[in-house]
């Protein structure tokens, strides 16, 4: 007991006297080196095995680093001296590291006024999936990626349209769409229960639809004169097509198939039960029924034929068509805005057609 205590003093006696020359700031940082060695000696229970954190080191690391070497030896670590100092050489290279990283090229964050475009599209018009949406933002020239739209509906909560996939026939009417026009009859019901014929027709190149009429009675005087008024109008376009594609239904006398053989246009017939082998006229007729007949009251002929001049005009005029990478029959793209402050400040008007059943923006005068 007695040697004991007397090594013990002359150890605390010797190790006041190692104080003496330190200056407080070192006095201050070894002693709060050792109370945070014991705060990590606590954290390790029932013989763990002791392991320091970044953190750890680098708390350390800050109040060791400029103590001489003889003082650190002296102090009762839990690590070598050199441990210590090899954390702080760690250090320092990480932080030079990260001064001379070159900054990270990515995609730029999208400004807020675009993000609550996408959802005022989206809210305006519940039928329109992000792909409908992407084009319509290219109409006004705004120059964002798709991905990028299904990403903001996605955080709202809105689930963006399927993707359609493409079939063998669809690549090969792309491959050959400057020559070949599609014409198709499809019918509606007036709200007196008439039943009424419309005949349109399309093209591939361009998507322009062309509506020759609607009738209760698709005689053969009536598919006459329109297909008459279709080759003037061909002529007076310059459009270049050398294929009619129609099915073989009995509505088409043999005088539609003789005027089109006179402007050297040549009539393929589809299959019987193949709407694929007329698919982007089938895809038409597809979104015509959903974007205007399936949503307005039919009252007569003369209605019908006001309504469809109108869809017209906006299918040509305004409407994105992803089949030709998003442009418009009659318009191209605009030049994409690039100017920052154009982008934050915008200023869309609406256009309402029908009512506002068909909507058409533009950037505001």
């Amino acid at each position: 007991m007695l040697p004991r205590l007397a090594y013990l003093g002359v150890t605390n006696a010797l190790a006041m006297l190692r104080l003496l020359p330190m200056s407080d700031r070192a006095k201050d940082a070894e002693i709060l080196a050792l109370r945070h060695q014991i705060i990590v000696l606590e954290r390790q229970l029932h013989g763990q095995k002791i392991r320091f954190t970044p953190a750890d080191r680098a708390l350390l690391t800050a109040l060791l680093h400029r103590l001489p070497r003889a003082v650190l030896r002296q102090i009762r670590l839990l690590v070598r001296p050199e441990t210590v100092l090899r954390w702080h050489r760690d250090l320092i290279a990480a932080r030079h590291a990260r001064i001379s990283r070159p900054k990270r090229v990515g995609r730029p964050p999208t400004v807020r006024s675009i993000r609550a475009l996408v959802l005022r599209l989206a809210r305006e018009n519940s039928s329109w999936g992000y792909r409908r949406i992407h084009g319509e933002l290219l109409v006004l020239g705004i120059k964002v990626a798709a991905s990028t739209v299904w990403e903001i509906l996605n955080d709202a909560g809105i689930d963006p349209a399927p993707e359609r996939t493409s079939t063998t026939w669809t690549t090969f009417l792309r491959s050959q769409a400057e020559a070949i026009l599609t014409a198709d009859f499809f019918e509606t019901e007036t709200l007196t229960g008439a039943r009424m014929y419309i005949l349109a027709v399309i093209e591939h190149a361009t998507r322009r639809v062309r509506i020759l009429g609607a009738t209760a009675h698709p005689t053969a005087a009536w598919v006459t004169q329109a297909v008459r008024n279709l080759a003037m109008d061909l002529q007076d376009t310059g459009c270049q097509a050398r294929f009619l594609i129609r099915d073989r239904d009995g509505k088409y006398p043999a005088l539609f198939d003789t005027i089109l053989a006179d402007t050297g246009i040549e009539i393929v017939l589809s299959g019987v039960q193949m709407p694929r082998v007329n698919a982007v006229m089938e895809r038409w007729i597809q979104t015509c029924r959903r974007e205007l007949l399936d949503r307005t009251l039919i009252w007569n002929q003369p209605h019908l034929l006001h309504a469809l001049r109108q869809y017209e005009l906006h299918y040509n005029a305004h409407r994105p068509h992803r089949g030709i990478n998003n442009a418009r029959p009659l318009h191209p793209l605009p030049a994409p805005i690039t100017d920052p402050s154009t982008i934050t400040h915008l200023n869309l008007r609406r256009r309402d057609r029908l009512g506002g059943i068909l909507h058409e923006y533009e950037h505001a005068a």
